[in-house]
């Protein structure tokens, strides 16, 4: 928070009690404290560590955790920054946060050799993730796209489109096997990003190309019934209009399921919980409704930005680029699962271990679909997820109609909602 006249920020011989905390540390002759304020990721905190080693005593980053929803994580950070707090240097944001903090004024633009740095060999679909108006306000840290999942002894090839995959699931069904179709489709952003993918994967938009106008045309139309389909197909799960990340895991891992679109994280989580079914486990590219385009899948992640109201926004810049760095991608990709930005890191050979399927997920990151880039994307997706659930109460020309109208009006409100 601001400080009021006359406080004084702790000596630096109590930084190491207070790292945990958002306590900044440095003005009576010991090292600034960098705060970093990021989301929970396993292993991070030894990321922090080697880049507060490696600024040699200038400074020392301190890591704040935030808490583990999105929508509690992004609550704690808009108070503080509509409030000017000061004692927030680096920020952990969403992919589709940037646009919000960047208009609301909240984010620094990096510009120069910063920028430059995190462009060179930086893939082109989570750079758009870290740009408003074309300009530059964070830095890609880490990415994530969502596969097909399915099992080789019950389907040795991976359909290649949507309606293949459904015919596929359909033909198990009837033999009496495995057969059941997984995805999330629950009232929330996980289906906010299946429409996504599938309005791109029907080369449709959601969004005009400067994000002012809600356009939800043919395309969508389709994506619209590609999901009412799935939802009242005898291979869709029950429980689909309750289904989060985890719940499809779980169910598919259990052995009922033939396919399942989700993150990579699942091969990991699988291969502890059930080593048999692992040995079956195979991945594809996500499903399009025009086989051209399979593969185009929804990018997910996480950007560092520099608060606007960081008093050592130089030193935060760097400590940024230390966090994002190839090495600390690498580590963090093999250590946490979580899929690197930075297109060298996936040719590393450490990396062929834990992420087997590399090569797929390199192939999607490189005709990636970027959600709407709009300052009113919380408002958007609101709307979208309220709007598509439950999937089978889908009408699509009369859905996309009321997406379209009620979208537009979220697109002319004024000012950011906290």
């Amino acid at each position: 928070m601001k400080h009021p006249p006359g406080r004084r920020r702790l000596p630096a011989v109590l930084c190491a009690a207070v790292l945990a905390t958002s306590a900044a540390c440095g003005s009576d002759g010991g090292p600034l404290t960098i705060n970093v304020y990021y989301s929970t990721e396993q292993n991070f905190d030894q990321v922090v560590a080697r880049c507060t080693d490696e600024a040699d005593g200038r400074y020392v980053i301190a890591l704040n955790t935030l808490p583990r929803t999105a929508d509690a994580q992004r609550e704690q950070m808009v108070r503080r920054l509509a409030a000017g707090d000061t004692d927030m240097d680096v920020l952990g944001l969403d992919v589709t946060w940037v646009a919000e903090f960047a208009e609301a004024g909240w984010i620094q633009e990096w510009t120069g050799a910063d920028r430059a740095d995190v462009e060179a060999g930086t893939l082109e679909g989570p750079l758009q993730t870290a740009m408003w108006e074309g300009k530059l306000y964070s830095a890609p840290k880490n990415t994530n796209v969502q596969l097909l999942w399915y099992r080789s002894d019950l389907t040795p090839e991976p359909p290649r489109s949507w309606s293949e995959m459904l015919q596929m699931a359909e033909r198990l069904r009837d033999q009496g096997k495995p057969h059941t179709v997984l995805m999330t489709g629950a009232q929330y952003e996980g289906l906010v990003v299946q429409f996504n993918t599938l309005v791109e994967g029907a080369g449709g938009r959601i969004l005009s190309e400067d994000s002012t106008r809600a356009v939800f045309d043919e395309g969508a139309v389709e994506a619209l019934e590609a999901l009412r389909n799935l939802a009242v197909s005898p291979v869709s799960s029950p429980s689909l209009s309750n289904a989060q990340e985890d719940d499809i895991r779980l169910a598919f891992q259990d052995g009922g399921a033939a396919f399942q679109i989700n993150w990579p994280y699942v091969y990991a989580a699988m291969t502890e919980a059930n080593p048999e079914l692992i040995e079956t486990l195979r991945w594809a590219p996500y499903p399009a409704l025009d086989p051209a385009n399979t593969g185009t899948a929804t990018l997910g992640g996480f950007n560092l930005a520099v608060s606007a109201y960081s008093e050592h926004k130089a030193e935060a810049f760097e400590a940024a680029k230390c966090l994002r760095s190839a090495e600390s991608q690498k580590f963090s990709a093999i250590n946490s699962g979580v899929p690197p930005t930075i297109e060298s890191v996936y040719a590393e050979p450490e990396m062929e271990e834990a992420y087997p399927m590399r090569e797929t997920i390199l192939a999607e990151l490189k005709k990636a679909a970027i959600r709407p880039l709009t300052p009113a994307y919380q408002n958007v997706s609101t709307l979208i997820s309220t709007i598509l659930s439950p999937p089978r109460d889908i009408n699509p020309p009369e859905t996309a109609d009321r997406l379209r109208r009620e979208v537009q009006n979220a697109l002319d409100s004024k000012g950011v909602l906290p």
